[in-house]
């Protein structure tokens, strides 16, 4: 067993970085897992993905160790698995969801956000069904996304999968009018994630360590794409996946010599 001083937190991405292509994880990595929580250490899912959609790959994966965590909607949301609750949460205030949408329509980007049960949108679009392939939580279309909400929702996501320069234009109107409370980045190419400037994945990493009292240099956190740099920024030792983009391998402290498809984070469970 360790003690305070002694233990560690790992936090992971999971598209790119934990997950292969199929979505899977090895048995290499699961067994690194299993010895690396074993032996008193802690693991997170520190993804953009909701909490229901983490809760879905924990699940499906059998990810379920002791002293776990989910971090949810880029930070915005923080579930200790032991005790089954949320001790964290915070959102996009709801007095300027309808203008963001209202801005989206007018730009003609698509725009979404969830509740605790549902994707909440405006449409079945293409880009919809395109984040549904991977996303299974359900689909709530509504031209009155706030009668839907019953608190400011953890985050938004634009989607556009043909112009990014038309969803570059997006994030500039967004963040010029609202850039004081909120943050966006791209989580992929296509994917702009909006959530408030009080989350994001780094604060978690330090939320999660404060919450166990142990060291910040004790965390270690691995990603690949560009909503993962706060996280790799704020962890004792940042990561980045070989197959991560060079802006995100820029910003670690270390990357894998092996990708997210080749146990690419094995010998750092292992070290």
């Amino acid at each position: 067993m360790t003690n305070k001083k002694d233990e560690k937190l790992f936090c992971f991405d999971l598209d790119g970085t934990l997950l292969t292509k199929e979505k899977k994880i090895s048995e290499l990595t699961y067994n690194a897992l299993v010895e690396f929580t074993d032996n008193g250490n802690h693991f997170a899912i520190n993804t953009g993905r909701a909490l229901d959609s983490a809760m879905a790959v924990q699940k499906e994966l059998n990810l379920f160790f002791k002293g776990s965590f989910l971090i949810a909607y880029n930070g915005s949301q923080i579930y200790d698995c032991d005790r089954k609750e949320t001790i964290y949460r915070t959102g996009v205030p709801k007095d300027i969801v309808p203008d963001i949408f209202d801005m989206a329509v007018q730009m003609g980007i698509h725009l979404h956000t969830y509740n605790d049960t549902h994707i909440v949108g405006l449409s079945d679009d293409e880009e919809m069904k395109y984040y549904r392939r991977v996303i299974k939580t359900p689909m709530l279309i509504t031209n009155d996304i706030c009668a839907h909400l019953d608190m400011a929702p953890c985050k938004l996501i634009g989607i556009e999968l043909h112009d990014h320069d038309k969803i570059e234009n997006f994030k500039c109107k967004v963040e010029e009018k609202y850039g004081d409370r909120l943050t966006l980045l791209y989580s992929n190419p296509y994917y702009l994630e909006i959530f408030n400037k009080e989350a994001g994945k780094g604060n978690a990493v330090i939320r999660i360590c404060d919450y166990l009292g142990i060291p910040v240099a004790n965390s270690l956190a691995a990603g690949d794409e560009q909503n993962d740099i706060s996280m790799i920024e704020a962890a004792g030792t940042g990561i980045a996946m070989l197959n991560a983009t060079d802006l995100v391998k820029s910003k670690a402290d270390v990357v894998t010599e092996a990708d997210n498809d080749h146990d690419g984070l094995v010998p750092f469970l292992k070290s």
